[in-house]
């Protein structure tokens, strides 16, 4: 039997913001390569006619993301967000069921990219038209229940309850998971990787138009420059290294600590020129084909889709023992995990490693085949879905 999915992802590329929600514009496509029907609807607030979210008064009410187009229906979001982020989610539950029951054909399923402001806002549409539910756990509702206000919280228990399955990207996410909800609802759903997209057999090519030097040994942080990502470690850390002929790459998407890493660059022995914001997808996998090391020195994690990326080309990880990096990476055989916020096994860490780029490499070809054997790829993650939405179906 052929499934219809409707998508619901507050969090997905856009015309203003391409970089957002990646993962959730690769989860998408990955159903759609697997020939499930699936209509996405990514709702945004209205705009304030003034100030730096202004702009998106000029998005479109739909885009075409090529495998598909995305709807953007509006909901009233107010500020600040710690008093009235509850209230968000009441105005998505009223719009946005509102919006796809005029526009589309009512589906199989509903796929909730996050659990809250998703996953809440498409409980009414659901109990009108009786069809199950599925959300997806990242981490942060789950990890930062306590943090959250007793509003919002609420919401996501309501969330939970009402749902036929929540999907979790990691084991230990999924166990969280089972402390708020039946424990036969919850599934660990990883998401993953295609190797093929990372272009590894041009690694000197790329180096080459990279300017970067043919025998250095490259390290690779991806993520937020803020605190949560490690990056006061590193800015502790870098001005102390002596590595000879080692290049430090950071690719980020905003945060407050830039200026800070920058400044830890310029008090190092590394360049400060490989500190790049905004790049393309395709960009982001040349620059992990040509690494040796992806360095993530998180403090809160799920299971970093980087750490998949890294594996997919055959790139060595360096990460900490939280949430569910430690599943994804084999200490001593695909890479290293430390403790985190000890920037002093950090920086010994990076010195061993970096070291011995022989050790990497193995380390990267054997992440690499871990990827494929325990089926984080897109491929097996669309399969693995498809199932447990006929399941459900046949109950």
């Amino acid at each position: 039997m052929s499934v219809s999915v409707l998508a619901s992802a507050v969090n997905h590329p856009d015309a203003i913001n391409p970089y957002i929600g990646l993962f959730n514009h690769r989860i998408v496509r990955s159903l759609r390569d697997a020939g499930i029907a699936v209509d996405v609807v990514s709702p945004r607030p209205f705009a304030p006619p003034v100030g730096p979210k202004s702009e998106y008064a000029a998005l479109p009410d739909s885009e075409d993301w090529g495998e598909y187009d995305v709807h953007h229906p509006r909901f009233w979001y107010l500020l600040p967000k710690r008093l009235f982020y509850g209230l968000a989610g009441d105005s998505f539950a009223r719009r946005v069921p509102r919006y796809v029951a005029e526009t589309f054909d009512v589906p199989d399923v509903v796929q909730a990219c996050h659990i809250y402001l998703d996953g809440y806002g498409m409980l009414p549409y659901c109990r009108t038209h009786d069809i199950p539910l599925f959300v997806i756990s990242h981490g942060h509702f789950l990890n930062e229940y306590e943090s959250l206000s007793r509003g919002v919280r609420s919401r996501v228990d309501e969330t939970l309850e009402a749902s036929a399955k929540v999907l979790c990207v990691s084991d230990a996410l999924a166990d969280e998971a089972a402390t708020h909800v039946s424990a036969e609802k919850v599934e660990t759903v990883p998401i993953g990787a295609t190797p093929s997209r990372y272009p590894v057999d041009r690694k000197e090519r790329l180096r080459e138009e990279l300017s970067i030097d043919p025998d250095a040994t490259v390290a690779l942080f991806v993520g937020e420059f803020c605190e949560r990502k490690g990056i006061p470690e590193l800015v502790d850390v870098l001005p102390k290294l002596s590595l000879p002929n080692t290049e430090f790459v950071f690719v980020g998407h905003g945060g407050a600590m830039r200026l800070d890493l920058q400044n830890a660059l310029i008090e190092s022995d590394f360049t400060d020129r490989h500190v790049y914001t905004g790049i393309t997808s395709m960009a982001l996998r040349r620059w992990l084909a040509v690494a040796d090391l992806l360095v993530l020195p998180s403090r809160a994690e799920g299971r970093p889709t980087v750490i998949y990326e890294a594996m997919a080309a055959e790139t060595a990880v360096l990460g900490t023992d939280i949430g569910g990096v430690t599943e994804q990476v084999s200490d001593g055989k695909t890479g290293v995990i430390i403790p985190p916020e000890r920037p002093d096994e950090l920086a010994d860490s990076l010195t061993s490693l970096l070291r011995d780029p022989a050790r990497l490499d193995a380390m990267g070809q054997r992440g690499r085949d871990r990827l494929v054997e325990q089926g984080w790829t897109w491929t097996a993650y669309a399969e693995r879905v498809e199932s447990l939405y006929q399941d459900v179906l046949d109950e």
